[in-house]
């Protein structure tokens, strides 16, 4: 079947304005104009800032007479320094809005950038962490508008209501939260994401998969995530092959940018033990979160089988797996990260069990450890750390 760009090219409101199809970003200028921008501060990584795509944007920007400036100075888990000096960058250039543009480090530091630009002065980024209230020490009106375009299809931060900053004094990953940090438009372009290799798309694509499988495994009330999360898995199985195979094939790539969007809605709802461990794994040993995500899956499910019976049942029927239950959607997941050719073990990361006590620390205090289906302690999550090092599933 031929692909159909008319098909794809529509306009959502849910969670945020979305614009969906080929060629969208050429509408970049006018969504920032329509959100009050006249000199945008485009907030991305290194590696895509110097890219003819981000040439491209920059000059049809400025073309049409927006003052736009580049900011790229971001690791690959973006750091609290890395967020100040996009603010400082933002406020130097006399910015009044921000593009997110890029992977899921792009898109979490542009979003905390336009959190904290035009904040009071004394506030620290990390009184907004995602722990009870704290997301009211912010001025909801001074956060400035933000239009997210991803360029990978993983982490679905372009309607998220957080980022995950890395705090290098503490060697934690913290969770920036406002409910006002959805940005106010987003634009999913699949040709955006053509460029991207086999291995990138792979672990993104994973990365979206954890989002729909840990708020579907989720123990927490929210029929419509669940919806969500499942519909999102079907996608990935469907389309994820497909990208990964041919990275030009628009349709795959179209559906795999929705299914990253469906996770961080869906994960709503909450998510568990395998981003409580991504996130210690991922500021300790600075690796990429969709690889460990993609590693630490199986293992998690296995820890965490006797708690989700019932939805896997549901999910292998829905992706018409071979039999009902768990063993199924394991034996699935292991079967689609070999097609992909995902590592099975952390070992294959340089990631050893030196630090297996502290990581298991470090998990049960990760705020994602609360909606997990089984309650674990440090010890447990210890213990699931150590078989995705050893391999023993």
């Amino acid at each position: 079947m031929s692909f159909d760009p008319d098909r794809y090219t529509m306009s959502w409101n849910y969670p945020a304005p979305i614009l969906t199809g080929p060629g969208r970003i050429r509408e970049l200028p006018g969504l920032c104009r329509e959100q009050g921008m006249r000199a945008p501060l485009l907030v991305t990584d290194p590696g895509l800032a110097g890219l003819p795509m981000v040439r491209d944007i920059v000059d049809q920007a400025s073309a049409e007479g927006l003052a736009i400036a580049v900011f790229s100075d971001i690791k690959g888990n973006p750091t609290g320094k890395n967020v100040m000096d996009g603010v400082a960058a933002f406020n130097d250039g006399g910015h009044d809005g921000v593009i997110a543009f890029g992977g899921g480090s792009g898109l979490d530091a542009a979003k905390a950038v336009a959190l904290m630009a035009r904040q009071r002065e004394g506030l620290s980024l990390w009184a907004l962490e995602d722990v009870g209230d704290n997301w009211r020490n912010a001025e909801a009106t001074a956060i400035a508008p933000c239009v997210a375009v991803p360029t990978t299809a993983g982490t679905g931060s372009e309607v998220g209501r957080a980022s995950v900053i890395t705090d290098e004094a503490a060697h934690v990953k913290r969770i920036i939260f406002h409910p006002g940090m959805v940005p106010t438009r987003v634009i999913l372009d699949p040709e955006l994401t053509t460029g991207l290799p086999p291995a990138v798309t792979a672990a993104t694509g994973m990365d979206a998969l954890s989002h729909c499988l840990e708020a579907w495994c989720s123990p927490l009330y929210h029929p419509m995530a669940e919806g969500i999360a499942v519909e999102g898995m079907r996608r990935v199985r469907d389309y994820l092959p497909r990208a990964f195979r041919d990275g030009s094939d628009l349709e795959a790539r179209m559906n795999m940018l929705v299914a990253s969007s469906m996770g961080a809605t869906a994960f709503q709802r909450g998510l568990g033990a395998m981003h409580a461990l991504a996130h210690p794994l991922g500021a300790l040993f600075d690796a990429h979160h969709g690889t460990l995500n993609a590693i630490l899956m199986p293992y998690v499910l296995r820890a965490n089988e006797r708690a989700i019976g019932e939805p896997m049942v549901r999910l292998s029927r829905y992706l018409d797996l071979p039999q009902p239950g768990s063993a199924a959607v394991i034996d699935w997941v292991l079967e689609l990260r070999e097609r992909l050719g995902i590592p099975h073990t952390l070992a294959a990361l340089d990631i050893d069990t030196r630090q297996a006590d502290r990581v298991g620390r470090m998990a049960v205090a990760d705020p994602s450890s609360g909606s997990n289906p089984v309650d674990f302690d440090a010890e447990g999550y210890r213990a699931i750390f150590v078989a995705a090092v050893e391999g023993r599933l």
